[in-house]
């Protein structure tokens, strides 16, 4: 019984794993172990973990392990604090591999306490390219993994490039695709108000609308402000129905968050609703009958490539990520989003395979099942 390990640490996270820890549990000689920590395990950032239990799966180590500060001196407290928490989780759990997602500064807390556990690391998502300081960690978490299991043949050349062998790379597609897969239906199901909620000043119904998620950019702390405002103006004055969805817990999100609370107080706009999170077997269906998405967020480059969804990318958070037809990009600027919502509505809508075809998962959990692993740490297929 080969016991695999995936620790998920924000909300983005479980969407990212989510079809491969369901293609784990189907074979009988994998244990799946689950390890909820940081934002995942907040009420502010959407109860993550409670929408893993409402899938259900079981959850063998919760970690609360964030800082409060939404700054850069938080953001590495966090890091060492899940880094010493976790360590204590993997001596427990004994697993026999451990899987790690993307490029949040958690993620590295992961890496490190695997790696320093004499545990090997399987690493969902390296070899892509962001710009930022998420790249910086990606890419090291790169280096301290064993197994590459990426998104798409680009990826799989920079990982091997960065001097990995070509043997231990493998090119699964994105396990978020699987999920936008199951969210093409021919009308939406569920009004996301009835259902979560929210705030804002006037409800309505899901006719015509977009949908907007704006983190904030890292290593541009101290604008985060600014430029969500810049958002807030433009879908304000397009005046169409919008569904916000809250920040991340990202340096600078404070800034952010405080953005949209200002604004909202001061213009009580009446076709933006406010979300604190919706799970991502309903937003992924309510992104597929939208109009198109706005901000920065990866889903607006991933999931939305294989949706064909518009998307409007603003600002530098998701520069240099490998990117469909779907997407436009702006910088932060109110004109320049009314500009490129106005040229998305005659465009037509083109769907792509770039983060993959829907199946990722089962590759992925047939690359965990299959990989001969040593108390070395080599790896041979």
């Amino acid at each position: 019984m080969r016991k695999v390990c995936v620790v998920i640490t924000a909300r983005a996270s479980y969407s990212r794993i989510k079809g491969a820890m369901q293609a784990i549990q189907k074979f009988p000689d994998m244990q799946l172990q689950l390890v909820v920590a940081a934002s995942a395990m907040l009420n502010r950032y959407g109860d993550a973990y409670k929408q893993m239990e409402d899938d259900g799966f079981t959850i063998d180590r919760k970690i609360y392990s964030v800082v409060e500060g939404e700054n850069p001196v938080a953001m590495v407290k966090t890091t060492g604090l899940e880094m010493i928490e976790l360590v204590t989780a993997l001596e427990d759990l004994k697993p026999d591999l451990v899987v790690t997602i993307a490029d949040r500064y958690e993620t590295i807390a992961t890496a490190i306490a695997a790696s320093y556990s004499n545990i090997p690391l399987a690493h969902i998502q390296g070899g892509e390219v962001t710009g930022n300081i998420d790249e910086k960690v990606r890419h090291s978490i790169t280096k301290l993994a064993d197994l590459h299991l990426v998104a798409s043949d680009k990826a799989a050349e920079r990982v091997i490039k960065m001097g990995e062998s070509p043997e231990r790379v493998f090119v699964t597609g994105c396990p978020s695709i699987d999920l936008a897969s199951r969210a093409i239906m021919p009308e939406l199901d569920f009004d996301p108000i009835e259902r979560y909620g929210g705030s804002g000043e006037k409800r309505f119904k899901p006719e015509d609308y977009y949908i907007v998620i704006q983190h904030p950019v890292t290593d541009e702390r101290g604008l985060a402000r600014q430029q969500v405002t810049e958002t807030l103006e433009a879908m304000y004055e397009l005046g169409k129905p919008t569904y916000w969805i809250w920040p991340n817990a990202d340096s600078g999100s404070d800034e952010t968050s405080k953005g949209i609370r200002v604004f909202r107080e001061r213009y009580k706009p009446q076709n933006i609703w406010f979300f604190r999170d919706i799970p991502s077997r309903d937003f992924l269906k309510l992104l597929y009958h939208s109009n198109g998405i706005i901000g920065n967020s990866s889903v607006a480059i991933r999931e939305c490539s294989y949706l064909g969804v518009p998307a409007i990318n603003v600002g530098s958070r998701q520069s240099g990520r490998d990117r469909a037809e779907n997407v436009t990009d702006v910088d932060y600027n109110k004109k320049a989003i009314l500009a490129a919502i106005e040229m998305r509505r005659s465009m037509p809508r083109t769907q792509s395979t770039l983060y993959g075809d829907g199946h990722a998962g089962e590759r992925i959990a047939e690359v965990l099942r299959t990989a001969e692993l040593t108390y070395t740490k080599k790896l041979t297929y």
